[in-house]
């Protein structure tokens, strides 16, 4: 669930309509905002993380660590049925919906009838096993931000526990406002669980609470998307005795314990009534 080189789009199993791309702004590597772009709806106003807030302690490229499908559940059924609740919530049949970051598992409701939906990740393998991707296509988002997708054309664009490996997420969230159409959602969610050494040291050095200011920030900084929503369910205090430092240490790595719910939702322009 990290974000491999641009690769050609492909369909799932279940469509074989073409997915129409358009030239979408160019983005460099060297995380400046551009200065054609910066004043304008869609442009990045100012970096969020410094250089040292992008580094990872594997320097490695993204599709080296996930060269072979990682076929596993990343959080608990309680985060995962929360988050499906929200999309049951938030998301409207008929949609069009661009699933950043997806793997093999979807949490979309199983009811609810999506016009299309298209998934990005880094492993094809995961991707191809996603029962709700109409398409999905591979790219690595550590190396080139620009999405090769028509602006203007999802009513909702997901991120799912993904979000703390982005080392440019400034201009990845440009390009989630990019491809919204006016009034469409972002809905960015995460829990304490993260591969360690592929994290940026921003989001791996930080708490619950910095993390969700640094999400709430990476809204923030386009010009565009409206006042960000924060939306929290912390696991139960009670219990038969007090955890221990050894418990926060396995939850860390998504070994024991309940993961708690963080989601951040924004609208590109304004929230529909």
């Amino acid at each position: 669930m990290l974000c491999t080189p641009p690769q050609p789009l492909q369909h799932s199993s279940r469509s074989r309509r073409p997915l129409r791309a358009a030239p979408a702004p160019r983005c460099s590597n060297d995380a400046q905002p551009s200065p054609s772009t910066a004043s304008g709806a869609g442009g990045v106003r100012r970096l969020v993380l410094s250089p040292e807030g992008r580094a990872k302690l594997d320097p490695r490229p993204d599709r080296d660590f996930y060269a072979f499908p990682r076929l596993v559940t990343h959080v608990d059924d309680g985060f995962i049925a929360t988050l499906t609740d929200l999309y049951r919530d938030r998301l409207r049949a008929g949609w069009d919906v661009l699933d950043l970051m997806s793997s093999w598992v979807s949490h979309l409701p199983p009811e609810v009838q999506f016009r299309r939906v298209v998934g990005h990740g880094l492993n094809a393998q995961e991707l191809a096993r996603n029962p709700r991707l109409d398409y999905f296509f591979v790219k690595d988002l550590n190396k080139e931000q620009q999405l090769e997708l028509q602006s203007g054309t999802f009513d909702a664009v997901l991120c799912t526990v993904s979000v703390q490996y982005l080392q440019s997420p400034e201009k990845v969230f440009a390009e989630m406002f990019r491809v919204l159409k006016p009034g469409g959602v972002c809905i960015v969610s995460f829990s304490n669980r993260m591969f360690y050494e592929k994290a940026v040291s921003a989001w791996r050095d930080g708490t619950a609470y910095s993390r969700v200011q640094l999400v709430t920030q990476y809204f923030q900084c386009v010009e565009g998307f409206t006042q960000p929503e924060v939306i929290r369910k912390l696991p139960s205090a009670g219990g038969s005795s007090p955890s221990s430092p050894l418990d926060a240490v396995m939850r860390l790595f998504g070994v024991a314990g309940s993961d708690p719910f963080y989601a951040v939702i924004s609208y590109r322009n304004f929230k529909p009534m």
